[in-house]
């Protein structure tokens, strides 16, 4: 489902660490409505399963999608960026036929 790359795996490693929070935690992602392009990317940890989530695994990573928003993070590939241009997560998402000069929302 999600695709998880190797600097956005070490990443999500570093920032449990740094929050204090063991490999139990997931990370969840999710899709509302908002942004310059109409949807935007939620991302954060969580330990608790809705019964409406999926969970997937890549690279080690657990992550959990609600129904909704795995409509629109169908082949998506999570990665870490810290280039010239900004530092930060990056969804590469085929789906998104429009995305914002910031990277943070996107139209489908």
């Amino acid at each position: 489902m999600i695709q998880v790359s190797e600097k956005a795996k070490d990443r999500i490693f570093s920032l449990l660490k740094e929050e204090g929070k063991d490999e139990s935690y997931n990370v969840r992602v999710s899709v509302k409505g908002g942004g310059c392009s109409g949807l935007m990317y939620d991302l954060g940890f969580d330990n608790a399963r809705n019964d409406n989530d999926q969970v997937f695994e890549d690279n080690g990573i657990k992550i959990l999608i609600d129904k909704r928003s795995i409509l629109y993070l169908a082949g998506t590939t999570l990665d870490f960026t810290d280039g010239l241009n900004g530092k930060g997560f990056q969804f590469i998402n085929p789906n998104a036929s429009r995305t914002c000069g910031c990277g943070e929302s996107f139209a489908v």
